[in-house]
Order: C-alpha cells, then sequence, then structure tokens
C-alpha cells in the first residue's frame, strides 16, 4: 500500500509520526510513502495516527481539512471519525459564524478532542521550584500547584515520595480527572539513568541516585516519562512559534543552569532519544572556573547567573557556587550593568563569550538559522550579545555563512510546558488512543 506526496503535504505526513514509513525520494522532489504494514490492524492504527496528529498540531479542523492534510481519502477520514466519535476520543464542534458575510450556508462543523477523554500529570522541576499542571487531552490547563525547592527538599523526602504527594494533590482538587488520568511526565534538569528511571546527576540537591520515576509508576500504576530541560526547550519553541516549526533552532537556557536543545529541520536531535545536549558542560577554559557540577571550567561556571554573580562580586573563581541566586538579585545585577556598573559588565560579557564559545564549537556540527536565548539570561540578552556575536564571528561557519539569528524569550517556563504537554498528549495520541479497538471506549 502506498500513497503519492509531495511539498508540503509530505512534511506534514512525516511530522504526525508514522513510525513505519519509509520515505523515497524521486526526481523533482516528489516523495513516496510506503507504509510498510502486515495487516489491517496496522493500517487502521496509522491512518487514526495520522488523524489524531493533525489534530494535535493543528486544533478543531473539518473532515475536508483533515483529509487535505493527511492524504487519506474522505471515505477513510469519515470511516475514522466515526470510530472516535463513539468511543468520545473527539467531538463536533461548530465553528464560528462569519460576520462579514463572505460565507453562506450552515458553518462548517469542525471535530476536536473530546476534552474528559484523559488527563495528564505535568511535573516541571529545577534547583528552585516545582510546577504541577493537571491537562486535559484537548490540551486546557486545569489545576497548577506552584511550591518552592530548597536544598534540604530530598534530604527531608524522597524523591519519589515528593511526586507521589503532589499527584495526589492534584487528583484530590480535580476528583472528576483521577478516573482518566493516563500519564505522568516529568522536566529534570541532569544526565539521565540509561533506563529512564531517574537522574545520574542532577544541580538539584539530593534528586539523583534514586529510581523515582519507577517507584512513581508503580505506586500510581501509570506510565512515567522524564524529560530533559533541554529536549522540552527546543520542542516547546517550536510549537509556540509556528514559523521555527521547520527551521533549525538552538534554544539555549541561561538562568540557574545553561542548558541547551537543538531541533535540526523540525526534528529534535541530541544525546539519544533526549534531544538535549550537556552544552553547559562544555569546557570552556581548562581549570578555570568551579562549576556547580563539580568540574572546573564548563561554560556554566561563567555564564549560570552563580557564575555572572560570583565574577561581578570579584569572588574567587574556585569558590562553591551559591546552592541558588534569588531572582531579585539576579535582577538587579542586569540593572547595576544596564547603568553601567564595570564590575557587573564584566560579569556579563564573560559569560556571553562562554556562551558564544561554545555556540561557535557547536556550530562547527550543525548549523541552526536561529539562536534563541530563554530564562532570566534572556533578560540581560543585550548584555550578553556583543560578546556572543564577537565569539561566533570569530568561527569559519559563521564567516561564511554569516551570523545566525539571536532571539530571546524571557519566560522559560512556558516553552518548557508547551514541550512537555505536546510531547506527551502526542504519546497518548500514537500509543494508546490510535492502538484502540472499534468498539472500545476509553
Amino acid at each position: 500500500m502506498s500513497t503519492s506526496f509531495s511539498g508540503l503535504e509530505e512534511i506534514r505526513v512525516l511530522r504526525y509520526g508514522v513510525h513505519n514509513a519509509v520515505l523515497e525520494i524521486g526526481v523533482g522532489g516528489e516523495g513516496r510513502l510506503t507504509r510498510n504494514v502486515s495487516d489491517s490492524d496496522s493500517v487502521r492504527r496509522q491512518n487514526r495516527g495520522l488523524i489524531l496528529g493533525a489534530l494535535r498540531s493543528g486544533g478543531p479542523q473539518s473532515r475536508t481539512a483533515l483529509a487535505g492534510i493527511t492524504g487519506l481519502s474522505h471515505a477513510s477520514v469519515t470511516a475514522i471519525m466515526q470510530d472516535l466519535l463513539a468511543q468520545r476520543i473527539v467531538e463536533e464542534l461548530t465553528s464560528p459564524e462569519r460576520t462579514d458575510g463572505r460565507m453562506r450556508g450552515r458553518p462548517a462543523t469542525l471535530v476536536g478532542f473530546q476534552r474528559a477523554a484523559a488527563y495528564v500529570a505535568l511535573f516541571e522541576i529545577d534547583v528552585n521550584r516545582l510546577r504541577a499542571s493537571l491537562v486535559d487531552y484537548s490540551g486546557v490547563l486545569v489545576d497548577r500547584i506552584e511550591i518552592a525547592v530548597s536544598p534540604s527538599t530530598f534530604v527531608e523526602t524522597p524523591p519519589g515520595d515528593f511526586f507521589a504527594a503532589h499527584l495526589d494533590s492534584l487528583r484530590g482538587r480535580t476528583p472528576q480527572a483521577a478516573r482518566t488520568l493516563r500519564r505522568i511526565a516529568i522536566s529534570v534538569q541532569g544526565i539521565l539513568n540509561p533506563d529512564n528511571s531517574g537522574l545520574k546527576w542532577s544541580p538539584i540537591a539530593s534528586l539523583a541516585g534514586s529510581s523515582f520515576a519507577h517507584d512513581l509508576a508503580r505506586d500510581s500504576g501509570l506510565p512515567v516519562a522524564l524529560y530533559k530541560r533541554g529536549r522540552l526547550l527546543a520542542e516547546g519553541t517550536r510549537w509556540l512559534d509556528p514559523g521555527l516549526l521547520q527551521s533549525s533552532v538552538a534554544t539555549v537556557f541561561v538562568g540557574s543552569t545553561v542548558a541547551m536543545g537543538l531541533s535540526l529541520h523540525g526534528h529534535i536531535t541530541g544525546r539519544s532519544e533526549g534531544g538535549a545536549t550537556e552544552f553547559g558542560h562544555m569546557n570552556h577554559m581548562p581549570n578555570g572556573a568551579l562549576c556547580r557540577c563539580g568540574m572546573r571550567g564548563c561554560i556554566e561556571a561563567y555564564a549560570a547567573d552563580y557564575g555572572i554573580l560570583r565574577t561581578s562580586y570579584s569572588v574567587p573563581d574556585t569558590t562553591p557556587p551559591a546552592p541558588a541566586v534569588p531572582a531579585q538579585q539576579f535582577d538587579a545585577l542586569i540593572q547595576r550593568a544596564e547603568a553601567g556598573d564595570r564590575d557587573a559588565t564584566h560579569g556579563f560579557n564573560l559569560a556571553g563569550r562562554a556562551i558564544g564559545y561554545g555556540l561557535s564549537r557547536m556550530m562547527a556540527m550543525f548549523d541552526p538559522s536561529h539562536i534563541l536565548i530563554v530564562g532570566p539570561g534572556a533578560r540581560a540578552l543585550d548584555l550578553l550579545r556583543p560578546e556572543v556575536e564577537a565569539a561566533l564571528a570569530a568561527s569559519l561557519v559563521c564567516k561564511i555563512n554569516g551570523l545566525p539569528k539571536i532571539l530571546a524569550h524571557p519566560d522559560e517556563r512556558e516553552p518548557i510546558f508547551r514541550g512537555l504537554m505536546m510531547k506527551t498528549l502526542s504519546a497518548l495520541d500514537q500509543t494508546d488512543f490510535a492502538a484502540l479497538e472499534t468498539g472500545s471506549r476509553v
């Protein structure tokens, strides 16, 4: 069984995760998508996955639009939609009436996700705080809890118990979601275990060393996924800015740590499936400043908030990093530098230089068209930019191709949350609901 696509349709089909597909590029840029299927159940699952992926990416749409996007016939879309409606995975919606008089007849009937079909619990944790969110199947935020995290948090409470307690809080606050809660996903800082059960190392004190994801899955009876924050930054940035969806983007977080996620032509890349690099722990200066990880000379030791603070106050660079830097203190440091304070300016110059040379090394292997700075450090982009651009300009790639566009997004939480949400809901689409048999209900 094969279906021909070209141009945008070909790209769209690939984006919707048809894992058993082989793309054969022919003369003139046309593509042929060959589905390696063994039986009708596989075909059915793949086609349902295409429909669910199109709705996840584009929101509520008409059946005609779905046929055009997925390349499926109108008859196939209609049959699949009947199943999805009967299973209460989707629902019919009436499109808003046009007020400009250009549309006649009945408003188009759109199809969108049934909000109560499923819920997911999302945890975002860093060195300063936890944000726990409950999201329904359509991607609407239902509830959110935020609490502070300190160096003693996981000394006093084992990580598995900590996450279980906040999962119970979400369930207790929204009882109607408890029955259809399907998945848990956690955004973390650090290096994951090979089996994704926990972390080998993390800047979050006492979080590493336990199989908390495994423990939480066992106790809750739900699948639990861990994702590195760098990957989610790259993923979420693409979802938030449609103009970057098919671009090559390096998303760099600058704040309590330094991290980077890479998206090359719309595909997340990096260490294994995690899609994130250890950019912040790339060596910038041999035997240089002490990093929070315990090594010396990391980019993070110069460019994270504690590194900039240490440099600005002329503290020896071998001094152990502060456990956390209050946001108000970092903002005050930015204001000092903007007012011309030489010591504060020097701190941001060294930070920009470390980031810039790290990016120039990365660009010897990858060539992103955009560099997006996110997190608290994005507010200081004007202070960082001169040294970042000077370091990039010294590289051969930038000398030939020119500098990439450097943009800022001050609030890193929205890209991380969006990436975590879309990753989790898409997994639910393709793993749980695309495979649901006819006659079964969620």
